[in-house]
């Protein structure tokens, strides 16, 4: 199969968001593969013998795609975005009631070079780093946008910095300054026993 450009993919989105319900049906085919491998990404990172697979949590974000409704799509980009987005949330949503079906545990130390620390347990480090995000959110929210684009999303800079409408450099600043806060908000956490 060829490689879909990126303008098939951002006019096929268009017109998914301008009401065609057949273009979702040509864009699947296009953006599956990056899909996958961006689930890929994020399962690598879960425990092994999660209960939801790579495929599965792939055909989730689809669910929640299509009941998302009406979305304005800037262009790929946005979109890999939004779908980074929601493999997170289905993620941190199975981590978190995993957690709380075990009562307890510490919560183990997180590395946010380019790839999460693998631990026993990675769905803690994901709930841990979810929490935190939504904190950097609170006080940064382009911040917290980059991180999520850049670490969960696999963006590269350029295209980070195009969803999100600021130069690379910005995004490279962004980058560095949301890893420092991120780990030391993760540290005071596991420190006070959040």
């Amino acid at each position: 199969m060829r490689t879909p450009q990126p303008h098939e993919i951002t006019q096929l989105l268009r017109a998914w968001s301008a009401g065609d319900s057949q273009a979702l049906e040509k864009l699947t085919p296009l953006v599956y593969g990056e899909l996958h491998r961006t689930a890929e990404r994020y399962m690598a990172r879960e425990r092994p013998g999660h209960t939801l697979q790579t495929t599965a949590l792939v055909h989730e974000v689809y669910v929640r795609l299509v009941d998302v409704g009406k979305v304005d799509w800037q262009d790929r980009a946005h979109f890999l975005a939004v779908c980074a987005r929601l493999m997170r949330r289905i993620l941190t949503d199975f981590a978190r009631a995993r957690r709380t079906r075990k009562r307890g545990g510490d919560t183990p130390e997180l590395s946010l070079d380019e790839k999460l620390y693998v631990t026993s347990e990675p769905a803690a480090d994901l709930v841990a780093l979810d929490d935190a995000l939504n904190r950097l959110a609170g006080v940064d929210e382009r911040k917290s946008e980059v991180v999520e684009l850049r670490f969960f999303g696999g963006l590269t800079e350029e295209e980070t910095a195009g969803v999100l409408k600021v130069s690379e450099e910005t995004v490279k600043r962004d980058w560095r300054l949301a890893k420092l806060w991120l780990l030391r908000e993760m540290k005071t956490e596991m420190r006070d026993g959040r």
